[in-house]
């Protein structure tokens, strides 16, 4: 990845931390972005001190104009954007007859809306430069339904659908449009998701988080390192036949 320009949404911590961390030990030099200024700026710092290129720009991906804003400066600090992980998300859970219009709406601005509104401010010169790789965190819930996460399910179904149609309109582009589908992840997202729960149920957080663990398949949390990992592995030049589709990560 040496010589190309990466930016990585939701990149303060978690599976975008993880994932600015590979993209530099490739080479590649990185904008993280997220809405926590603290959170970028102190992953950027980390990373330049070993030595990687590494730049903080904070953004609210469900606002075109501050898309827009971050788009702009990601080109001055890169010189150009090659790569782009959409991979800032919400969580949601509640039973379906208790999901309101607003919970709804907000999980659909962050999941979905945000990665059009990104890929859209930098897919242009991707395609005119003929080299382009855009991969988006979606979820083992875009492709199978749960109790109590119809919001959360929805947006990351919308999320996967838009990653297909793209790859049909992207064919022979040079720029490839794919996902990876983790199932969940021991990040602090996922702490505050358990923590929610246990608030609505009155259940011990680490009994939550125990039963969770119990039901996956390999008995744990993914790594937002593995996660990481599967996102790296759309990269490369020889990855260039990979278009539309998704790594699902279970840790089987």
């Amino acid at each position: 990845m040496t010589g190309k320009g990466a930016v990585v949404t939701g990149g303060g911590r978690g599976i975008g931390a993880a994932v600015a961390r590979a993209l530099t030990r490739a080479g590649a030099a990185v904008v993280v972005t997220a809405r926590t200024g603290d959170e970028i700026e102190a992953v950027a710092e980390d990373l330049r001190g070993t030595g990687r290129m590494a730049h903080a720009v904070r953004c609210d991906v469900t606002n075109p104009d501050s898309v827009a804003a971050m788009a702009a400066r990601a080109r001055e600090l890169l010189g150009g954007v090659d790569i782009l992980v959409n991979n800032a998300g919400v969580a949601a859970s509640a039973p379906f007859g208790t999901v309101t219009l607003e919970e709804w709406e907000s999980v659909h601005r962050v999941n979905a809306t945000g990665p059009l509104l990104c890929t859209q401010a930098f897919l242009p010169a991707m395609v005119e430069r003929g080299w382009g790789r855009i991969v988006n965190v979606a979820s083992v819930a875009s492709l199978e339904g749960a109790r109590y996460i119809t919001s959360y399910a929805a947006s990351k179904h919308a999320l996967l659908g838009m990653t297909r149609c793209l790859a049909a309109e992207l064919a022979g582009t040079g720029v490839t449009v794919n996902s990876v589908c983790p199932s969940y992840v021991d990040t602090p997202m996922t702490d505050e998701n358990i923590a929610r729960i246990a608030a609505k149920t009155g259940r011990a957080a680490a009994s939550i988080r125990e039963g969770l663990e119990d039901r996956q398949p390999g008995g744990r949390f993914i790594m937002a390192a593995e996660v990481a990992h599967g996102v790296m592995a759309f990269m490369p030049d020889a990855a260039a036949s990979l278009q539309g589709g998704e790594l699902v990560i279970r840790g089987r």
